[in-house]
């Protein structure tokens, strides 16, 4: 429909300019005032009515009325006007579904029909009255738009008074702008992936694209036309079977879902919840829940149902299954096998194959698990063990014949701190029969040991006097003492009076007292 109905005077000269003169559109508008589109659109109009010029004196200003504005054709007559909502719902539904095929399947019911110029160019003139939200043609199950809204809701603690403001977490399916909503303390990445998986939850399935806009926690550094991805949030995607294409920056269109969705949250839930209190977040998620459900199933203006009912009939029949187990938060690093074939991850050691002495691993680690890539391949599988300083070891790691593939062995860190003095090699030996397994103390005796280059060998050997004294053998105590300046301070008692530590491999600096040795 023309943005204005013009008079039949103007329509009979935009006729005749055209077919008697054979004027240019262009030049039809300068003439009549109007614009050229409007000048395309009434003789279109004409064209597909069979209008021919001149008129004749039975065609009156009435018949060229219904000829140009046929009214909607009522139920059950020869041409029925299209349904153009359920053609933007069919448009919608899977991939392949096109405007002429949709225009055939009308043609086969109502063979006298509206041709196919009409039909499309009524669809389109219908579609863009629509919302913008509703008007992209997204197929169902396709993609879910996320992002957080740019207002954030108080939460007082009781005790303190202290306001913390809670972020709002945003997702939109596509096709039925059916939305989920949440609140969570921050945007790092564990609520990032935590809400996702929530979000999943409530869908009742996983859609093929996740359409992030530019967020930290999702897109480590932005890039138009490769993002590079957080490693977590891959593994995510990974899990639920989908793919993370993120929003192209100052390309508003790709995120135009998110957007809307987010401004629908903002004036339908956030801002009924201005004048609440909430003292925690699981309140303040209650309230955005029940809203949250007010919204999705109030009635759409311009087409029929709700986002409710859409989800129904359009994203839950083509949403991915979800997976037996809900996804579990998992961190990445990278870090170097060091030479007692073991790894670091927060502050534990975990043993991976010998042979991958100072390669540089891919670590993956969860709550009760830490996994070990090499070149994309596992190399290693070990339960999660928080103690600090611990060793978590698996005999397969390491070598049967441990002098082939390193160069460090006991007898060479024996042979070192025997240079340095008898206590320094009283504490490197009973570093070395306290772990289950040697190579675990290498680590640290190759610190310890380094010390006498930047202190001496002297003060070392004091250094580790006082920490054999005190019981406290670690690189951290030996550098302690070493950087407070104790090793220059006599000890408490004298050393003779401390009882020695006791084990058939250590000899002790009694040993060493003797100058043949």
């Amino acid at each position: 429909m023309p943005k204005e109905r013009l008079s039949m005077r103007k329509i009979r000269e935009i006729l005749r300019l055209k077919y008697e003169l054979g004027r240019s559109n262009r030049e039809i508008a300068r003439s009549c005032d109007i614009g050229s589109s409007t000048v395309s659109d009434y003789l279109k109009r004409a064209r597909m009515t069979g209008l021919t010029w001149p008129l004749s004196d039975d065609q009156s200003d009435s018949f060229l009325e219904r000829a140009l504005f046929p009214p909607p054709t009522p139920p059950g007559s020869v041409c029925l006007i299209p349904d153009f909502a359920e053609i933007h719902a069919e448009l919608q539904k899977r991939r392949g579904i096109t405007l002429n095929l949709l225009w055939q399947e009308y043609k086969e019911l109502h063979p006298d029909g509206y041709q196919y110029s009409w039909f499309c160019h009524n669809y389109r003139h219908w579609s863009g009255r629509l919302d913008v939200t509703m008007r992209h043609d997204h197929r169902a199950g396709e993609k879910l738009f996320v992002d957080y809204a740019g207002q954030t809701v108080g939460i007082v603690d009781r005790l303190s008074g202290e306001i913390r403001k809670a972020q709002i977490f945003v997702a939109v399916l596509g096709a039925s702008n059916y939305t989920y909503a949440e609140a969570t303390m921050s945007q790092q990445i564990e609520d990032w992936i935590g809400s996702h998986v929530r979000a999943f939850s409530f869908f009742g399935g996983v859609p093929e694209v996740i359409v992030p806009d530019n967020l930290k926690s999702g897109v480590t550094k932005t890039c138009r036309y490769e993002p590079d991805l957080n490693p977590t949030y891959h593994d995510l995607a990974c899990h639920y079977q989908t793919v993370v294409v993120p929003a192209r920056v100052r390309k508003p269109r790709d995120k135009a879902k998110a957007e809307a969705g987010v401004l629908l949250v903002e004036r339908w839930i956030l801002a009924r919840l201005r004048k609440h209190t909430f003292f925690s977040l699981a309140e303040l998620n209650r309230e955005v829940q029940r809203l949250l459900q007010d919204l999705n199933n109030k009635a759409f203006k311009k087409l029929p149902g709700s986002r409710k009912s859409r989800f129904e009939e359009l994203d839950r029949p083509a949403l991915k299954a979800l997976p037996v187990s809900a996804y579990e938060l998992a961190y990445w690093k990278k870090a170097t096998v060091h030479l007692d074939y073991h790894i670091e991850v927060e502050g534990h050691y975990y043993s991976v194959p010998h042979v991958l002495v100072k390669k540089q691993l891919d670590i993956r680690y969860s709550k009760n698990t830490v996994e070990c890539f090499h070149g994309n391949k596992r190399v290693a599988s070990h339960v999660r063990n928080e103690q600090r300083g611990g060793h978590t070891t698996v005999k397969e790691h390491m070598p049967v014949k441990h002098q082939k593939y390193m160069e460090w062995t006991p007898e060479r860190f024996k042979r070192w701190a025997t240079k340095i003095g008898p206590e320094t090699l009283c504490l490197t030996e009973t570093l070395l029969v306290q772990r289950a397994h040697p190579q675990q103390a290498y680590r640290s005796l190759l610190g310890i040991l380094s010390l006498g280059k930047s202190y001496g060998d002297a003060r070392l050997e004091a250094a580790c006097q006082r920490a054999l004294y005190i019981n406290s053998l670690s690189y951290r105590s030996v550098a302690s003492i070493l950087k407070s300046g104790l090793d220059h301070k006599p000890l408490p008692e004298a050393i003779g009076d401390k009882k020695p530590v006791e084990h058939s491999n250590i000899r002790g600096p009694v040993y060493y007292s003797s100058s043949i040795h």
